[in-house]
């Protein structure tokens, strides 16, 4: 494929003249491209048309010639690989690529976002992310410039491993720092739930102390010493009684009231039951005296009890031919039949405390409202013996009604009307 040249190792002869070379000379073969030959290579001509000095002089000026173009080659090589490897590093920067710490200032254009996060998590996460697909994006514009500039095998192959290893290793670090990321939001939802948590149980306690606090509840030295004030006639004061009444055939209503509301006390007490508002309605209205109404008919009670002192009412009423008594302040005064008589009272209506109800629950006529205070209002399903109310009336005898007893949590108070400690046996002896 070449030619073979033959120099003497001391500077010395050729292969023509090899006879005329001292014993014990060597020589060096050095194999030469066709194409240098070409180049002014000079054959040696056989049957020695050169002198061998001539031929020496001629070998050796082209075997430098040879040199310097293999330097020349090998410069421009150099050249060549400097050249790319200075755009290889002018891309890799000006993508954010050329080493890890370089990448994260330019995530924020200068600023250390890492070490400066923004306060929202999914925010920095999203960030990351798209800085990740830009750094994907840049990656193939490169691949696509280099395959069009110069082939991308071309490349030396420890420059392409440096450059998957460092987009390697830039991507594991992404994915790590937005692993952590989430983690990190995942501690602080849990931390804000948990604090809110705490946050909404403090202000429930706080709330209900102040519920406690309003109606009066720590002042009340046992669940019933306690009365109901309605001092303004309205439609909108007014207590409920969260239990309702069973089906009854007989009933004693027992309660305390201090009034001096003019013309007329109003409407202590009423119970309405679907299809008929006046189901049980004690009432003085006007300057009418007052009334008890049962199934919407009417018995007048001899009663006064509108002079601003407390006073203790009893009535009872049986469906029997209509039997009724009314007590004031332990003393009968006043007994009457043939009031609805066997007509059975009504299951599963509403009682409210303070207001005449045109229609269950609700349509209260300021006109008919009760202006005062109540308390100790109790309710049995049977007629009490005289012995009885006397008693409770002198406050010798404590009998809370077996079906609608007098305590806090069975009263709700609406539109102003206030709960308030109370021993209405203690406040009647300052009456007298």
């Amino acid at each position: 494929a070449g030619l073979l040249l033959a120099v003497a190792a001391g500077g010395r002869g050729s292969a023509a003249a090899e006879q005329e070379s001292p014993p014990g000379s060597r020589f060096v073969c050095t194999s030469l491209p066709l194409e240098a030959a070409g180049a002014g290579c000079p054959v040696p001509m056989q049957g020695g048309a050169l002198p061998p000095e001539e031929e020496l002089r001629a070998t050796v000026l082209q075997l430098r010639e040879t040199v310097l173009q293999q330097k020349e080659t090998i410069g421009s090589q150099r050249e060549a690989i400097r050249e790319l490897t200075g755009k290889l590093s002018r891309c890799e920067g000006a993508d954010g690529k050329s080493a890890p710490g370089t990448w994260k200032k330019e995530l924020g254009k200068g600023k250390d976002t890492m070490g400066d996060l923004p306060r929202d998590p999914a925010q920095v996460i999203d960030q990351l992310s798209r800085t990740m697909q830009t750094l994907k994006d840049r990656l193939e514009s490169l691949e696509h410039q280099l395959r069009a500039n110069v082939s991308y095998a071309a490349l030396p192959n420890d420059l392409r491993e440096m450059l998957q290893r460092r987009l390697g290793d830039l991507e594991r670090q992404l994915l790590s720092k937005v692993a952590e990321l989430e983690d990190e939001k995942s501690l602080f939802h849990n931390e804000t739930s948990a604090h809110r948590q705490k946050t909404e149980t403090a202000l429930n306690a706080l709330l209900e102390r102040v519920s406690e606090l309003e109606k009066g509840n720590s002042a009340f030295k046992s669940p019933d010493e306690f009365k109901v004030s309605l001092p303004l006639r309205t439609n909108y004061l007014y207590g409920k009684i969260k239990k309702t009444l069973p089906e009854l055939y007989a009933f004693t209503v027992c309660l305390w009231l201090r009034s001096s509301a003019s013309p007329g006390i109003g409407t202590p007490f009423s119970y309405a039951v679907p299809g008929q508002a006046n189901e049980i309605v004690l009432i003085e209205w006007g300057n009418n005296p007052i009334e008890l109404l049962i199934n919407d008919k009417v018995a007048q009670l001899p009663l006064f009890i509108s002079d601003g002192k407390w006073h203790h009412i009893c009535i009872t009423w049986t469906t029997r031919d209509g039997m009724w008594e009314a007590f004031q302040d332990g003393e009968k005064l006043g007994t009457g039949e043939n009031l609805a008589p066997w007509h059975p009272i009504k299951p599963g209506g509403v009682l409210i405390l303070g207001q005449e109800q045109d229609t269950v629950g609700g349509r209260f006529d300021a006109t008919q409202a009760f202006v005062g205070e109540m308390s100790q209002f109790n309710i049995w399903d049977r007629v009490l013996k005289a012995e009885d109310i006397t008693n409770i009336a002198n406050c010798s005898t404590n009998m809370p009604g077996n079906i609608i007893p007098w305590v806090d949590n069975n009263v709700d108070v609406f539109g102003g009307a206030t709960k308030w400690p109370v021993e209405t046996c203690e406040e009647r002896l300052l009456d007298l």
